[in-house]
């Protein structure tokens, strides 16, 4: 059961930083670690500074929604509003005042700057990330002997990896969690 949430598995977490760390030491130089270092900053900087300003944009879509909803109750409420209809045949039907069911609520208001907010902070998070991956792959390729022995170590890397997986399923590790 632990292993189904997410942040209960800290111990294959580790255990793939442990594994990285060595490739990292055995298989590059130290220029090739800084260039990483420098393409994995270049990604946090560019998420967060974009998840800011998509959080800023949406604030301020839900406060310019906010007033253009009070400014149209404000409108529809100043209104002459019809009380009656009277049809062809001499009948007369009074008309609801639909008024109170058009007017903000802080429920309303709530909902608005939550899911504003909320898809304003996951637009601008992803496009951070979309372009700073794309400025960290510009650092990485930059110089061509480097990008080789980065690549060679994450092919490296990446076969550890499924070597010890396969290894685990072999000895019998539960596999439900893998399937489902």
């Amino acid at each position: 059961m632990s292993e189904s949430v997410a942040i209960l598995r800290r111990r294959r977490s580790d255990e793939l930083a442990r594994l990285a760390d060595e490739h990292m030491q055995h298989d590059l130089q130290s220029e090739d670690r800084d260039k990483l270092k420098a393409a994995a900053s270049s990604i946090s900087l560019w998420t967060t500074v974009g998840s800011a300003i998509g959080l800023s944009v949406g604030l301020y879509a839900a406060i310019r929604l906010r007033s253009t909803r009070r400014a149209f109750f404000a409108a529809v409420r100043a209104q002459e509003k019809p009380t009656q209809v009277v049809f062809a045949d001499g009948r007369t039907e009074a008309i609801p005042d639909l008024t109170p069911l058009l007017k903000p609520s802080a429920w309303g208001d709530f909902a608005t700057y939550f899911f504003a907010s909320l898809g304003g902070l996951f637009l601008g998070g992803e496009l951070g990330l979309a372009g700073g991956a794309a400025s960290g792959s510009r650092t990485i390729s930059s110089d061509p002997e480097s990008k080789k022995r980065i690549e060679t170590a994450f092919r490296k890397f990446r076969a550890d990896v499924l070597r010890k997986e396969a290894d685990s399923l072999d000895k019998g590790a539960d596999v439900s969690g893998e399937m489902f």
